[in-house]
C-alpha cells in the first residue's frame, strides 16, 4: 500500500477487523470444520456483499478501489455494522476513492478567550478536549476532580496517554477499561477524517510502543462518536463519584469541543461534588494570601513573627 494513500489503509485495516469479529454462524453460515482463520473467511464475505472475492481483497489491502456507494451499503450489511460504523466505512471510502488525497487543512486548534472565561465562572467541572483529545483547557473544579494536569508537559496533556500512562488517572477511573476503549473509540473517528495527521500519529506511535493494552484495543478498530455518557471517578479523599457528561462543539471545522461534568441534583455524587468545590475554594483562598503575602514580601517564620523586606533591610516586627 502506497504511503500516500492512508485513507485506503485505513479502510481496509478496518474491513479486516470488522471480518474477524464475526463467526459463521453470525450470518446463516455452517460453521465448517478445520477453518483456520477467526470469523469470517475473505471469500464469504465478498459472497454476502455480492463482490468478487478479489475485488474485496483488494479492498482489505488497501490497493487502489474507489467503491461506490451501493456497495458499501452491501459490505456495511454483511458485516453486520452498526450506525456508527457504518458512517466511519463511507468517511474512509469516499476519501479513499478520491483520485488524489485532499491537502488537509491542519491550523492550530484554539479556545476562545470567551470558553476561558466561561470555564473560570461554571460551578461545576469542566475541559476542552481537541479533536485528537488533547486537554487544552480546564477549570478549577476539574483540577479537583481527574488531578492537575499542570503537573505534565504540555505535549502529554492529552486524556488518552494520561489514561495510559499517568497511574493517579489510572487510580481515579474505577471503571478503567470501558473508559479506555470509549477514548480510543473517538481517535479513531478522529483519524477517519485526517489519517496521516502528525498529532495523530505521535499519539497512536507513543502508546504503541509503551502499553500492550493501547495495542490490543487499538487493534479492535472500534469508532465512537459519543456526544454524552456517564463516568465513574474515585476521588483521593472524597470517594467514588458518578458524573454525567455532555458535549457542546467550539467553533471549528472539525474544532475543539467543551465538556461538562454534572451530577444529578440532590444525589449523593452531587453532595461530592459540593464538597469538592468547598475544598477547592478554600485551596484557592489559600494560594491568594500566599501570593498576597509574596507581593508584600512577608513570610510567616516558625515562632510567629512576621518578617519585613523594606528599602533598609529586614525587620521582624
Amino acid at each position: 500500500m502506497a504511503a500516500d494513500r492512508p485513507f485506503a489503509r485505513e479502510l481496509g485495516d478496518f474491513l479486516r477487523a470488522r471480518r474477524s469479529r464475526l463467526r459463521p454462524q453470525d450470518v446463516g453460515l455452517e460453521p465448517g470444520p478445520r477453518r483456520k482463520v477467526s470469523g469470517l473467511r475473505r471469500e464469504e464475505i465478498a459472497l454476502l456483499a455480492g463482490l468478487s472475492t478479489d475485488y474485496y481483497q483488494r479492498m482489505e489491502q488497501g490497493r487502489d478501489v474507489r467503491p461506490s456507494d451501493d456497495v458499501l451499503d452491501a459490505l456495511a450489511t454483511a458485516l453486520s455494522l452498526d450506525e456508527g460504523e457504518r458512517r466511519h466505512l463511507f468517511t474512509l471510502a469516499r476519501a479513499a476513492r478520491r483520485p488524489k488525497p485532499a491537502r488537509a487543512r491542519r491550523a492550530p486548534e484554539h479556545v476562545p478567550d470567551g470558553t476561558r472565561r466561561l470555564l473560570r465562572t461554571m460551578g461545576t467541572p469542566a475541559v476542552v478536549l481537541g479533536l485528537h483529545l488533547d486537554l487544552l483547557a480546564w477549570n478549577g473544579l476539574a483540577e479537583e476532580l481527574f488531578g492537575a494536569p499542570a503537573d505534565f508537559p504540555p505535549h502529554r496533556h492529552n486524556t488518552l496517554v494520561a489514561l495510559f500512562q499517568d497511574p493517579e488517572t489510572r487510580m481515579r477511573c474505577p471503571d478503567w477499561e470501558a473508559t479506555a476503549l470509549q477514548y480510543i473509540g473517538m481517535l479513531r473517528t478522529a483519524v477517519a477524517t485526517d489519517p496521516s495527521h502528525p498529532r495523530a500519529t505521535q499519539i497512536i506511535g507513543e502508546l504503541s510502543i509503551r502499553s500492550a493494552d493501547f495495542r490490543r484495543f487499538w487493534a479492535r478498530h472500534d469508532v465512537r462518536e459519543t456526544v454524552h455518557g456517564t463516568k465513574l471517578v474515585r476521588h483521593p479523599q472524597v470517594g467514588e463519584i458518578a458524573v454525567e457528561w455532555d458535549t457542546y462543539p467550539l467553533p471549528g471545522n472539525p474544532g475543539p469541543v467543551l465538556l461538562v461534568y454534572t451530577a444529578e441534583p440532590d444525589s449523593p455524587d452531587a453532595e461530592r461534588l459540593q464538597l469538592l468545590a468547598s475544598m477547592r475554594a478554600a485551596k484557592e483562598r489559600r494560594d491568594a494570601r500566599e501570593r498576597r503575602d509574596a507581593r508584600e514580601g512577608r513570610q510567616e517564620p516558625a515562632g510567629g513573627r512576621t518578617r519585613r523586606e523594606g528599602r533598609h533591610g529586614a525587620t521582624d516586627t
